[in-house]
């Protein structure tokens, strides 16, 4: 388990210019709107705390995946925009993230300001953890706070390396509230625990599942992902979604779950489709009568409600991954219904918390999100989390 860390609430900011890391990694339209803000509003209490403390707060983040160079496609200026908008007060906006630019806005800044760095992975060194990138970074501010869980996962400069150059690394208000909920349920999670994993592929999930059949009650799986352990089962899936290469670690899982705590549980039947389509023909089926030709896009109506009573009877639930191709409308039902269940669950009494950027998509269409104990904002940095997994930037944070 992860001892408890230096809280940002312990920190006095007056007078201080405060480096903090957070996660603007939102997603962005072609005409670079920001089409999801929840990450950016989910760091505001961290950011008014340092301002309303007589502080001053030098922001850094990543956007993207860009190549260690600049691209205006990644460029962090629609955020500084909307920032000033959330916030209330001008945001300033430097150019780069450890260069010259930076380091002179940093120095003029006056407590109550704010000034975000252009996006982190514009510079080769931070992914590298550079010493030098880190260095520079660590410059920009007398005290350090990281309220980005969702990159905690990562040993970069703006998460590691930057760390080792102070006495004291706080944990923001988002990065405490993260670990708090999430090491609920690895710690003493109250009884029965059933999680949810969906998403498509087995790879990347493999430790997850491990881990979780080891300390839930009950483990149910959809999405694409299903179709891979349907086929060690030795049924035929037709079209659908198969991982080649994670056949074999599902034929391990499949064995571990003969032996461990939790109850590994598929769905028994799913929604078809003779093409990857909103206009393709659809059947319902059970998982042992697919055809040829056709592929599982949901899960169907049994699994739905075997699901929805399992989670009806959970007092915890975590859940990543929608179970089926909801950007899609025709195949969303399944990966709504879920949401349903567990905001039902939750309403009476169950500690829930839901990671990972389509589950938490799903979420905010349905309108469900605020009836939710938690709402993670990191997809692989909860994954890895509950896999058990030590995160890097969270081990670099001071102990309380």
């Amino acid at each position: 388990m992860i001892s408890p860390k230096l809280s940002l609430r312990q920190l006095d900011p007056r007078g201080k210019r405060v480096l903090m890391r957070v996660d603007f990694n939102v997603p962005l339209d072609p005409e670079r709107r920001i089409t999801d803000e929840t990450r950016i509003v989910a760091s505001l209490p961290s950011i008014r705390h340092v301002l309303a403390g007589g502080g001053s707060v030098v922001l850094m983040s990543h956007l993207g995946r860009p190549k260690g160079a600049p691209d205006p496609a990644y460029s962090l200026r629609p955020v500084a925009d909307r920032l000033a908008e959330l916030v209330g007060a001008p945001v300033r906006f430097a150019a780069d993230a450890a260069g010259p630019d930076a380091a002179a806005q940093a120095a003029r800044l006056a407590p109550g300001e704010v000034l975000l760095l252009e996006n982190l992975r514009f510079e080769g060194g931070e992914t590298k953890n550079d010493p030098a990138c880190a260095a520079a970074l660590a410059r920009l501010g007398d005290t350090y706070v990281n309220d980005a869980f969702g990159a905690a996962h990562r040993a970069h400069a703006s998460t590691v390396g930057v760390a080792a150059h102070f006495d004291r690394c706080y944990a923001g208000f988002l990065m405490e509230k993260e670990l708090e909920h999430l090491g609920a349920l690895l710690a003493d999670p109250p009884r029965p625990f059933v999680a949810l994993l969906g998403g498509a592929k087995v790879k990347g999930k493999v430790e997850v599942i491990q881990s979780l059949l080891s300390r839930v009650d009950t483990l149910l799986l959809g999405g694409g992902m299903i179709f891979t352990f349907l086929t060690v089962r030795g049924l035929s899936v037709g079209k659908s979604l198969v991982d080649a290469g994670s056949l074999e670690v599902a034929r391990q899982i499949v064995e571990q779950a003969k032996t461990s705590r939790g109850q590994l549980v598929l769905p028994e039947d799913c929604l078809i489709a003779d093409d990857f389509s909103e206009s393709a023909r659809r059947r319902e089926v059970l998982v042992t009568d697919i055809p040829e030709g056709w592929q599982g896009l949901d899960i169907g109506p049994q699994t739905i409600a075997r699901y929805r009573q399992i989670l009806g009877g959970a007092r915890a639930i975590f859940w990543n991954g929608p179970v089926g191709v909801f950007e899609m409308p025709a195949f969303a039902h399944g990966t709504r219904a879920m949401g349903e269940a567990i905001a039902d669950a939750t309403d009476a009494g169950a500690l829930s918390v839901v990671g990972g950027g389509d589950s938490v998509a799903a979420l905010n269409q349905t309108g469900l999100a605020d009836r939710i104990t938690h709402v993670s904002t990191g997809g692989g940095a909860s994954l890895e989390f509950m896999a058990g997994l030590e995160l890097p930037g969270v081990t670099a944070l001071s102990p309380a």
